[in-house]
Parts: structure tokens; sequence; C-alpha cells
């Protein structure tokens, strides 16, 4: 009796699990209720779903772009067999409407699919159907339904009209951004020039920032003004920040190097410095280079990165500069004369400055001449003037005095071996 018992009761339980009513029931999709949903509402529906309920909100949006897909090829097997023009007209811009749909509802699906796939679903088989009717078939052996259904579309609201009018806004959209940003450049500029300590550079940099982030911001309200999902160019340009990040690296840290020498300034527009093997006048500052121009009229650019670490002479950032010479006369010749012509010269140049006081004095009793160093001081703009001319006058008058300026030369003394 036992026996039975056990049997009749794994009988029923057999039975109760294979009943229909023990199933567990698939969920039901919760996004498609509203076909025409927004897709930042369709965003925002997304967000706490599991993985499992968005693989269910994915077929179900596969489900209503298919079915629209056989409407329309449906529609377009039945105007292809219209004889009447008329007809044949309305139904081309019935067809038009429906691709509109159509391509409304495949915007959605790969929102959800986006969504599924961040959650660690696989969408590749769906957004290969996806692409697989994305595009609009005409009948390939009615040309006339295709000329038909061309003109239908170039005058249709949804079709060429609704692509014309997107085209002008987004030009329109454009142009007002450029307009606001050339204002706003130079309203910065105005104000940029009202502090005297910054430097050039920086308000160069400034400029420029205020009038491309301007234009940037406009491009995306041009973007999204024609339906273009700008949120998820912007999630998938932030979700592969870091392998950007790792691809441009060099790059970044010449921005980086760029921003240290705008906010310290080391050097300005203009000035003349030696840097990372270069020497030459500084052009331009940008986010990665520094553009130098040599004195033979070269222009060299040289990484940001570069140019911040290493040693920067400036030989233009003090407004006064020393000159440095160096001029030797014979172990022969009148000590005393020679420093009174240099004085001489020296006192008598008019771009010499007399504060500092400039200094001459005998330096050095070199193998083949008395050394003088020639110190005066001058304008840092006048500093090759000065250099050139007194270098001249100096060969001049110690020719015209009698003075000689030697040239490196050994005595070779000889002995005869006896």
């Amino acid at each position: 009796m036992m026996k039975r018992t056990t049997l009749l009761t794994a009988i029923l339980s057999a039975l109760a699990l294979a009943s229909p009513l023990a199933a567990e029931e698939a969920p039901a999709p919760i996004t498609t209720s509203n076909p025409d949903i927004t897709t930042g509402n369709l965003e925002l529906l997304l967000t706490p779903l599991t993985k499992q309920e968005l693989a269910v909100e994915s077929e179900a949006w596969r489900d209503l772009v298919k079915a629209q897909a056989e409407k329309m090829a449906q529609l377009s097997i039945a105007g292809a067999n219209e004889q009447d023009p008329d007809q044949k007209s309305k139904t081309n811009e019935t067809l038009i409407e429906l691709q509109a749909a159509k391509s409304k509802l495949l915007t959605s699906f790969e929102t959800v699919l986006a969504a599924y796939e961040e959650k660690g679903g696989d969408p590749t088989e769906l957004r290969t159907y996806a692409k697989a009717v994305a595009g609009f078939k005409t009948n390939g052996t009615d040309p006339s339904a295709n000329i038909s259904f061309f003109r239908s579309w170039i005058t249709s609201s949804d079709g060429g009209l609704k692509w014309l009018f997107g085209a002008l806004k987004f030009l329109a959209i454009i142009a007002i951004f450029w307009i606001v940003a050339a204002i706003a450049a130079r309203i910065t500029r105005n104000l940029t020039e009202r502090h005297l300590e910054w430097s050039g550079l920086l308000e160069r940099f400034i400029n420029k920032l205020v009038k491309r982030a301007i234009l940037i911001v406009g491009l995306l309200v041009a973007l999204s003004s024609i339906g273009i999902n700008v949120g998820a160019l912007l999630a998938l340009i932030g979700g592969g920040a870091f392998i950007i990040g790792f691809a441009l690296q060099d790059t970044l840290g010449n921005f980086a190097a760029g921003v240290m020498l705008l906010i310290y300034r080391p050097f300005d527009v203009g000035d003349f410095v030696e840097t990372a093997g270069v020497m030459g006048s500084v052009d331009n500052v940008s986010l990665v280079s520094t553009t130098i121009r040599t004195p033979d009229n070269k222009v060299i650019l040289v990484p940001n990165k570069q140019v911040w670490g290493q040693v920067i002479t400036n030989a233009t950032a003090s407004k006064e500069r020393r000159v440095d010479l160096t001029f030797g006369i014979g172990y022969g010749d009148d000590i005393a004369k020679a420093q009174t012509i240099l004085e001489d010269i020296i006192t008598k140049h008019e771009k010499v400055l007399t504060t500092p006081a400039p200094v001459i004095k005998v330096n050095e009793l070199a193998d083949s001449s008395v050394n003088f160093v020639c110190r005066p001081w001058s304008k840092t703009s006048d500093y090759w003037d000065v250099y050139w001319d007194i270098t001249r006058k100096v060969k001049e008058e110690f020719d015209a005095n009698n003075i000689s300026i030697p040239f490196p030369q050994r005595d070779i003394h000889i002995h005869q071996a006896s």
C-alpha cells in the first residue's frame, strides 16, 4: 500500500510540473507600448532593466521592425501592379511615410540593443537583422515605379523636403553659432587685453578656446536638431576615453606641457629663445607644439613636451642686455693706449647705456695676445647693432693707431746637437 501511494504521488507531481499552468510565463515587454517614444524617455525606461528583461525588449522591438518591413513589402508589391497613376502616387506617399516610421523604430531598436549590450548581452544577430532591413528596396523590374517613388520622395514632407529643411536648419544653426563665436571672441579679446600681466600667448589661447568651445556646442546642437543622437555619441566617446587617452598619450603630454607654458609664461610672442636644440623667435604656442622662426626664416614646430622638459634660454625676457666682447692686442702694444681707445669707442656709441656702467679691463695674458674684456650694456632690441658696430670700430681704430690684433702663433726653437 505504501509503494502504491508513493508511486501515485510521483505521477501527480510529474503531471503538475508538465502542466502549462506550472510553466513560468515569459515577461511581457514594457517599452513597446508606445512605438513613438522619444529616445530620451526610452533610455530612462531601459536603465533599471536586467539583461534578461532587455533580451525580451530587444526581440519585441525587432518584431515591430519586422511587421513594419512586411507591411512595406506588401504595399510595394501592390504599388508595382497598380495601373492608375494617381493611386500609384498615393501608394508611394504611403511607402515614404512607412519608411520614416521604420527609421524611427530602427533608432529605438538600436537604443535597446545598446542597453542590452551594455549589460552583458550579445546583440550581434539582432543588429545584423536591423542592418538588413534598414534600407528601402523598390521593385527593380519596374523602372517607372522607381521613378514615381523618387518623385514622390522628393516632394514628400517625410522625404526630400524633410532632408532639405533639416540641412537648412543645420546650416542656419551653424551660421548663428559662428556669428556668436566671432562676437564672443571679440569681447574676450577686449577683456584679455586689459590684463597687462597676461602674455600674448595666453591671450591667444583664451580667445581660441572661447571661439572653438562655442563652435563645438553649436555643432552638437545642429546635429541634435536633425535627429542625430548626440548623447549616444558622447557616451561612445566617454566609453572609449581610456583607449583614446592611451593612444594619444604623447598628444595629451604635449597638451599638458602647453598649458604649463601658457600659465608660467617662460616666453612670449616675439621672444628670442633657445630650447630643445632650436634657436629663434617664438611665433605661436598651440595645444601641442611651439612654433619657432629661426634667424634664417625657417619655421620649426617643436612638441611642447620637449620645450617644457628642456632648459629654456630667453634672450629677450629682460629689457636690457650686456654685450660681451673680447679684443686682443699684441704683447708689444701699449696697453694704456688700447684701453683709452676702447673707452672712447664705448662712450661715443649712442646705443650704449650709461647705467649700468660698461666694464673694460685687461682680462687675460693669452698665448699670443693680451686680451681685454669689453662689456657695455644696451637695450635688448639694440644688442646686435651694438655688437657689430663696436667690433667694426675697434678694428678700424686699432689699425689707425698701429695696435696689432694678433692671430694665434707658435714659436719653434731649433737646437742643433753638438
